[in-house]
């Protein structure tokens, strides 16, 4: 009577349907508040898509200004796409580089649209000013005035209203502006010569303004299709290592194990000679004392005993869970071929990834586009600027009043310009930019974990049409992948929403609370640290276990296509029903799949490295690495892309092991084995459980039509 209190305390075992043969096809919407509340909310994401495309200008980022308020590289600008300072050390000297950079660059002095950068050295000397801008820049292919400058103006007048540069600096484009080179001669400029070569070398090493950029360009040029035959070679290592797990996979798990046993039993061996070694010596910790130096504990006895009697104790554990778990590790052994298998039936499934990506990718650019509008949508504002407010003539000038760039400015002010400031802050848009911008981060991660729980559901759903058909592969739906997508989109998607935004206010809340620790990291209070980081683990935990439990609820949807909260108490109920199953196989599935990645794109980084590095000899010209001013570059992009695509592929196998193992639950209490009941599990399930069917369930079926 205990025993059975105990169980249904978990909620009672599935009873017999005969009507169940795997996802029911006959069901209906789920969650359709939660499905209307998400389409309202896509509604006004695009709403706010909208308004941000009609208020806002991305080309305040992506091309830069002159001093007239003109696009470079647009419009009449067109053939002009680079921007050229006449005093660049101005940027330098009146502000720091980081602030200049997230300000797009602006600097209070004059800035041309030019079709090149200067690529000489050139100062202006006393003879030319004299001389008229037609001989002294426009002769000489300087075409670096300001628009409409006569041809028959004097060069002194026209340095004095800072109409033409006094000098030029060999440049190079970066960022859409002209940046001198670092081994460029500076001219003899009073006042601030002293500062000009620092000043150069700070602008050029924050911004990484010409070589790296160029050689990295070089390089991916260069070895582009070397990386996507690593990248092929990681997308065949990962299907192969899939399908070798139908052969392979109880020696790999015993190999994994007692790999994982040998090294704790050489940690063990290493912490018991240090010991032996620091106790013969007699270095205890009473004669080191406390210290906050952690090194120094590892010159003592105790802290190796400690490690030891750790390791002793977990290798202990793990040698009773292998004896007394065996059976366990048994299915779990035969649920990963069974998922191996149904990989090896469903290839389609395999590639799924690829749709899910895609939908994420969009998902992401939708979001960055908005907020890049959004960040724009202010129109410019320009005020007057001096370097100098007391000289002469300019007492009647009101500084930082606004301005009209095109506008000629009083020039009895020496220096008188007018300059970008920021853009406006005023307008329904701008005073609701802040709430606008929360809205699209929500949009973003509600979005993305639907779209990722969308995934989930739909393989969940051909894999379970696999576990339940009787004959396989002869039972299996002709298209069940495409069978799967249209089932959990047509009555779903309030049910795959509702699970998202659960999984979205946690995220959030994370990262609100990462916004409040980077701002109270200069305060430095060890108390509030400590909070913090109670909050964050919690936190952390909390995104976990509703992953956790959002999985194992999508499953149950794509098989029996009831709500949210329906499905995840069933299936949770389900799991602790299995608590000792479901620990063994999660942690066996883990070890073998963390093995798997870290063989491919272990592999595909040797590999990598070999062969960029030119280590790997005699393999013919057409087998050649090329030659690579950074060789690490396409290694750490080939373990990426390998990384990427074997998490990818092994999502889903991860996916169809979860999936069967759930129905491998059901099967056990929906069924006995019986002739009106069989189980529909493997032959290699039945083994290793001692059960058998009394009768095939083909037979069955035919013994009824009789």
């Amino acid at each position: 009577m205990g025993q059975r209190d105990e169980k249904e305390a978990h909620g009672k075992p599935v009873k017999y349907d005969p009507s169940f043969r795997g996802p029911i096809k006959d069901r209906g919407c789920t969650d359709v508040i939660c499905c209307v509340l998400f389409l309202v909310f896509i509604l006004g994401y695009i709403v706010v898509g909208l308004v941000a495309w009609l208020y806002g200008d991305p080309r305040q980022v992506l091309y830069p200004r002159n001093s007239t308020g003109a696009y470079c590289g647009m419009g009449e600008n067109k053939d002009k796409p680079y921007l050229l300072y006449f005093n660049i050390f101005s940027c330098i000297l009146t502000t720091n580089v980081i602030s200049a950079a997230t300000n797009g660059l602006k600097c209070p002095t004059p800035q041309t649209c030019v079709s090149s950068c200067p690529e000489t050295s050139w100062t202006l000397g006393v003879k030319e000013l004299s001389q008229t801008v037609g001989e002294v820049f426009y002769a000489a292919n300087r075409n670096f005035c300001l628009p409409g400058v006569p041809w028959d103006m004097k060069v002194l007048q026209s340095v004095q209203q800072e109409l033409c540069p006094s000098f030029l600096l060999p440049s190079s484009p970066a960022l859409g502006r002209c940046f001198p080179w670092s081994n460029s001669t500076p001219p003899e400029l009073p006042g601030i010569t002293g500062n000009i070569s620092q000043g150069i070398s700070g602008l050029l090493d924050s911004l990484n303004a010409r070589d790296i950029s160029v050689k990295i360009f070089e390089d991916l040029a260069q070895s582009w299709y070397w990386i996507l035959i690593a990248l092929c070679i990681a997308l065949v290592l990962s299907m192969v290592f899939i399908l070798l797990l139908r052969l392979v996979a109880g020696p790999l798990v015993l190999v994994l194990i007692l790999g994982v046993l040998a090294v704790l039993a050489y940690g063990i061996y290493h912490c018991w000679e240090e010991y032996r070694l620091l106790r013969d010596k007699g270095a205890t910790i009473s004669q080191l004392g406390f210290t906050t130096d952690l090194s120094a504990y590892r010159g003592v006895q105790e802290t190796w005993l400690v490690a030891l009697i750790v390791l002793a104790v977990l290798e202990g554990i793990l040698l009773l869970m292998l004896i007394f778990l065996r059976q366990r590790i048994r299915i779990a052994i035969a649920l990963l071929k069974e998922a191996s298998r149904a990989v090896g039936y469903m290839m389609s499934t395999m590639f799924y990834p690829l749709v899910t990506f895609i939908f994420l990718l969009i998902c992401i650019a939708y979001w960055a586009m908005t907020a890049l509008y959004l960040a724009t949508s202010g129109q410019p504002q320009y005020v007057l600027w001096a370097p100098n407010a007391s000289l002469p003539g300019c007492e009647n000038v009101m500084m930082n009043e606004s301005c009209n760039p095109m506008d000629q400015q009083v020039k009895s002010c020496p220096g008188l310009m007018c300059v970008f400031q920021d853009y406006t802050s005023t307008g329904l848009v701008q005073r609701s930019l802040f709430n606008l911008q929360i809205y699209g981060v929500l949009g973003l991660f509600w979005t993305l974990n639907w779209v990722l729980a969308l995934g989930q559901c739909v393989l969940a759903g051909a894999f379970a049409s696999f576990y339940w058909a009787f004959h396989k592969p002869r039972d299996i739906p002709t298209f069940p992948l495409s069978a799967a997508f249209i089932r959990t989109l047509r009555y779903h998607t309030g049910s795959l929403a509702f699970g998202a935004l659960i999984l979205t206010l946690v995220q959030m809340a994370r990262v609100i609370l990462e916004y409040i620790d980077h701002k109270l990291r200069g305060a430095q209070n060890p108390l509030a640290r400590c909070i913090m980081c109670c909050f964050k683990c919690c936190l952390w935990c909390l995104e976990k276990f509703i992953k956790f439990l959002n999985r194992n609820a999508y499953i149950m949807i794509a098989i029996y296509g009831k709500n949210f909260c329906v499905s995840a108490k069933n299936a949770f109920m389900l799991l602790m029903r299995n608590i000792v199953r479901v620990v063994v196989l999660d942690k066996v599935t883990d070890l073998l799949l963390f093995f798997g990645k870290l063989l491919v794109v272990g592999g595909i980084g040797v590999l990598s490295f070999f062969f960029f590095s030119g280590r790997i000899q005699g393999l013919g010209k057409d087998f050649e690495n090329p030659q690579l001013n950074y060789y690490w570059l396409p290694i750490m992009i080939s373990i990426l892309g390998a990384y990427v695509i074997t998490t990818g592929f092994f999502s889903v196998f991860g996916m169809c092991v979860d999936t069967l193992f759930l129905c491998f639950l059901e099967d056990l209490e929906r069924n006995d084995g019986s002739l009106d009941r069989p189980y529909y599990m493997s032959k290699a399930l039945l083994q290793i459980l001692g059960k058998k069917n009394e009768a095939p369930p083909g037979d069955k079926k035919k013994k009824k039509k009789k």
